[in-house]
Protein backbone atom coordinates (compact mmCIF):
# COMPACT_ATOMS: atom_id res chain seq x y z
CA UNK A 1 0.00 0.00 0.00
CA UNK A 2 1.18 3.54 -0.73
CA UNK A 3 1.20 6.82 0.55
CA UNK A 4 -0.63 8.78 -2.64
CA UNK A 5 -1.93 12.51 -0.98
CA UNK A 6 -0.65 14.31 1.72
CA UNK A 7 -2.76 17.22 2.38
CA UNK A 8 -3.45 20.24 4.86
CA UNK A 9 -6.50 20.06 6.95
CA UNK A 10 -8.60 23.01 6.51
CA UNK A 11 -10.12 23.22 10.49
CA UNK A 12 -6.54 22.97 11.75
CA UNK A 13 -3.47 23.52 9.66
CA UNK A 14 -0.95 21.90 12.27
CA UNK A 15 -2.30 18.59 11.30
CA UNK A 16 -2.45 16.92 7.99
CA UNK A 17 -4.69 14.13 6.08
CA UNK A 18 -2.86 11.16 5.01
CA UNK A 19 -4.53 9.22 1.53
CA UNK A 20 -3.40 5.89 1.16
CA UNK A 21 -3.82 4.40 -2.31
CA UNK A 22 -6.19 6.90 -3.15
CA UNK A 23 -8.78 7.05 0.15
CA UNK A 24 -8.39 8.86 3.51
CA UNK A 25 -6.48 6.41 5.88
CA UNK A 26 -5.34 8.96 9.29
CA UNK A 27 -4.43 12.12 10.45
CA UNK A 28 -1.12 13.86 11.20
CA UNK A 29 -0.50 16.73 13.44
CA UNK A 30 2.78 18.60 11.11
CA UNK A 31 5.55 17.28 14.00
CA UNK A 32 5.04 14.10 13.70
CA UNK A 33 4.83 13.75 9.96
CA UNK A 34 8.54 14.66 9.70
CA UNK A 35 9.51 12.44 13.28
CA UNK A 36 7.87 9.47 11.01
CA UNK A 37 9.03 10.32 7.99
CA UNK A 38 5.84 9.85 6.02
CA UNK A 39 6.01 10.94 2.45
CA UNK A 40 4.06 10.64 -0.83
CA UNK A 41 4.94 7.57 -2.48
CA UNK A 42 6.43 5.56 0.19
CA UNK A 43 5.26 2.36 0.63
CA UNK A 44 3.96 0.35 3.64
CA UNK A 45 2.16 -2.81 4.59
CA UNK A 46 -0.62 -3.00 6.71
CA UNK A 47 1.16 -3.74 9.79
CA UNK A 48 2.75 -0.71 9.50
CA UNK A 49 -0.12 1.39 8.94
CA UNK A 50 -2.09 0.57 11.92
CA UNK A 51 1.19 1.27 13.95
CA UNK A 52 0.58 4.90 12.44
CA UNK A 53 -3.01 5.31 12.80
CA UNK A 54 -2.16 4.46 16.39
CA UNK A 55 0.00 7.25 16.58
CA UNK A 56 -2.83 9.23 14.79
CA UNK A 57 -4.23 8.50 18.24
CA UNK A 58 -1.81 9.36 20.55
CA UNK A 59 -0.82 13.00 18.70
CA UNK A 60 -5.04 14.17 18.82
CA UNK A 61 -5.02 12.89 22.49
CA UNK A 62 -1.89 14.66 23.74
CA UNK A 63 -2.91 17.61 22.07
CA UNK A 64 -6.35 17.13 23.97
CA UNK A 65 -4.58 16.81 26.93
CA UNK A 66 -1.87 19.11 27.03
CA UNK A 67 -5.21 21.77 26.50
CA UNK A 68 -6.77 20.43 29.13
CA UNK A 69 -3.61 20.90 31.50
CA UNK A 70 -2.93 24.53 30.18
CA UNK A 71 -6.51 25.90 31.24
CA UNK A 72 -5.64 25.53 34.87
CA UNK A 73 -3.26 23.09 37.01
CA UNK A 74 -4.65 19.31 37.32
CA UNK A 75 -3.81 16.59 40.35
CA UNK A 76 -1.92 13.41 38.58
CA UNK A 77 -5.67 12.00 39.42
CA UNK A 78 -8.01 14.82 37.53
CA UNK A 79 -5.93 14.01 34.58
CA UNK A 80 -5.82 10.11 34.62
CA UNK A 81 -9.60 10.37 35.25
CA UNK A 82 -9.57 12.68 31.97
CA UNK A 83 -7.61 10.12 29.98
CA UNK A 84 -9.81 7.13 31.43
CA UNK A 85 -12.94 8.75 29.60
CA UNK A 86 -11.16 8.74 26.23
CA UNK A 87 -10.91 4.98 26.61
CA UNK A 88 -14.99 5.15 26.48
CA UNK A 89 -17.14 4.20 23.40
CA UNK A 90 -19.74 7.01 22.71
CA UNK A 91 -22.43 7.04 20.93
CA UNK A 92 -22.90 8.84 17.60
CA UNK A 93 -25.85 9.10 14.66
CA UNK A 94 -24.60 7.53 11.48
CA UNK A 95 -24.82 10.53 8.64
CA UNK A 96 -25.57 7.72 6.33
CA UNK A 97 -28.08 5.87 7.66
CA UNK A 98 -29.43 7.71 10.78
CA UNK A 99 -28.58 4.77 13.16
CA UNK A 100 -26.85 5.04 16.28
CA UNK A 101 -23.29 3.29 16.18
CA UNK A 102 -20.56 3.08 18.73
CA UNK A 103 -17.51 5.08 18.71
CA UNK A 104 -14.80 3.10 20.44
CA UNK A 105 -12.41 4.68 22.44
CA UNK A 106 -8.58 5.15 22.36
CA UNK A 107 -6.36 2.51 23.77
CA UNK A 108 -5.24 2.04 26.98
CA UNK A 109 -1.74 1.97 25.87
CA UNK A 110 -1.94 5.65 24.51
CA UNK A 111 -3.57 6.73 27.41
CA UNK A 112 -0.75 5.53 29.23
CA UNK A 113 2.16 7.50 26.64
CA UNK A 114 0.11 10.49 26.68
CA UNK A 115 0.31 10.57 30.43
CA UNK A 116 4.07 10.34 30.83
CA UNK A 117 4.81 12.73 28.03
CA UNK A 118 2.58 15.24 30.27
CA UNK A 119 4.60 14.43 33.32
CA UNK A 120 8.12 14.05 31.63
CA UNK A 121 7.28 18.07 30.08
CA UNK A 122 6.34 19.38 33.36
CA UNK A 123 1.91 19.13 33.04
CA UNK A 124 0.98 17.13 35.67
CA UNK A 125 3.31 18.01 38.86
CA UNK A 126 1.41 17.52 42.53
CA UNK A 127 3.00 19.63 44.45
CA UNK A 128 2.50 22.60 41.55
CA UNK A 129 -1.65 22.06 41.73
CA UNK A 130 -1.50 21.59 45.37
CA UNK A 131 0.30 24.73 46.00
CA UNK A 132 -1.91 27.00 43.42
CA UNK A 133 -5.53 25.25 44.49
CA UNK A 134 -4.70 26.57 47.52
CA UNK A 135 -3.47 29.85 47.03
CA UNK A 136 -6.64 30.10 44.52
CA UNK A 137 -9.39 29.32 47.18
CA UNK A 138 -7.90 31.68 49.96
CA UNK A 139 -8.10 34.68 46.92
CA UNK A 140 -11.35 33.69 46.12
CA UNK A 141 -13.32 33.13 48.90
CA UNK A 142 -12.91 32.06 52.89
CA UNK A 143 -12.41 28.37 53.13
CA UNK A 144 -11.16 26.08 56.02
CA UNK A 145 -7.72 24.02 56.25
CA UNK A 146 -10.17 21.03 56.93
CA UNK A 147 -11.85 21.75 53.71
CA UNK A 148 -8.97 22.69 52.01
CA UNK A 149 -7.64 19.29 53.04
CA UNK A 150 -10.45 17.07 51.79
CA UNK A 151 -10.59 18.94 48.34
CA UNK A 152 -7.12 18.13 47.83
CA UNK A 153 -7.24 14.65 49.30
CA UNK A 154 -10.07 14.22 46.94
CA UNK A 155 -8.36 14.79 43.83
CA UNK A 156 -5.66 12.32 44.84
CA UNK A 157 -3.14 14.83 46.40
CA UNK A 158 -0.75 13.09 49.31
CA UNK A 159 -1.47 13.81 52.63
CA UNK A 160 2.17 14.41 52.85
CA UNK A 161 2.09 17.32 49.74
CA UNK A 162 -0.96 18.72 51.64
CA UNK A 163 0.53 19.26 54.63
CA UNK A 164 3.84 20.55 53.42
CA UNK A 165 1.95 23.58 50.79
CA UNK A 166 -0.93 23.92 53.88
CA UNK A 167 2.01 25.03 56.34
CA UNK A 168 3.77 26.81 53.64
CA UNK A 169 1.04 29.37 52.80
CA UNK A 170 0.58 32.46 55.05
CA UNK A 171 -3.05 31.70 55.33
CA UNK A 172 -5.04 31.36 58.59
CA UNK A 173 -8.23 30.25 60.11
CA UNK A 174 -9.09 33.62 61.42
CA UNK A 175 -8.89 35.49 58.19
CA UNK A 176 -10.78 33.20 56.44
CA UNK A 177 -13.44 32.51 58.56
CA UNK A 178 -13.84 36.21 58.74
CA UNK A 179 -14.15 36.05 55.09
CA UNK A 180 -16.98 33.68 54.89
CA UNK A 181 -19.05 35.44 57.84
CA UNK A 182 -18.94 38.69 55.95
CA UNK A 183 -20.43 37.09 52.69
CA UNK A 184 -22.73 35.02 54.70
CA UNK A 185 -24.01 37.03 58.01
CA UNK A 186 -26.81 38.76 55.74
CA UNK A 187 -28.23 35.60 55.59
CA UNK A 188 -28.60 34.51 59.08
CA UNK A 189 -30.82 36.22 61.24
CA UNK A 190 -29.71 33.82 63.91
CA UNK A 191 -26.42 33.00 65.34
CA UNK A 192 -26.91 29.35 65.85
CA UNK A 193 -27.49 28.63 62.07
CA UNK A 194 -24.53 30.80 60.89
CA UNK A 195 -22.71 28.66 63.79
CA UNK A 196 -23.96 25.23 62.39
CA UNK A 197 -23.06 26.51 58.89
CA UNK A 198 -19.85 27.78 59.83
CA UNK A 199 -19.25 24.42 61.64
CA UNK A 200 -20.22 22.21 58.25
CA UNK A 201 -17.51 24.66 56.27
CA UNK A 202 -14.74 22.42 58.12
CA UNK A 203 -13.73 25.53 61.04
CA UNK A 204 -13.96 24.55 64.96
CA UNK A 205 -16.02 26.00 67.14
CA UNK A 206 -13.40 27.65 69.28
CA UNK A 207 -12.35 29.50 65.63
CA UNK A 208 -16.05 30.37 65.07
CA UNK A 209 -16.58 31.54 68.70
CA UNK A 210 -13.34 33.89 68.31
CA UNK A 211 -14.19 35.40 65.13
CA UNK A 212 -18.50 36.07 66.11
CA UNK A 213 -16.81 37.58 69.42
CA UNK A 214 -14.41 39.69 67.30
CA UNK A 215 -17.26 40.70 64.35
CA UNK A 216 -19.83 41.47 67.41
CA UNK A 217 -22.04 39.31 66.09
CA UNK A 218 -26.29 40.50 67.28
CA UNK A 219 -28.37 38.15 68.41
Amino acid sequence: MKITGITQQQADPNRVNVMVDGKYRFSLDIFQLGDLHIKVGKDYSEAELVELETESQFGKLYARALEYTLMRPHSSKEVRDYLYRKTLSKKYKSKRTGELMDRPGVSTDVTVRVFERLVDKGHINDEKFASFWIENRNLKKGVSQRKLQAELQAKGVERSIIDKYLAETDRSESSEIQKVIAKKRSRYDDQQKLIAYLARQGFSYDDIKEALDTDHFED
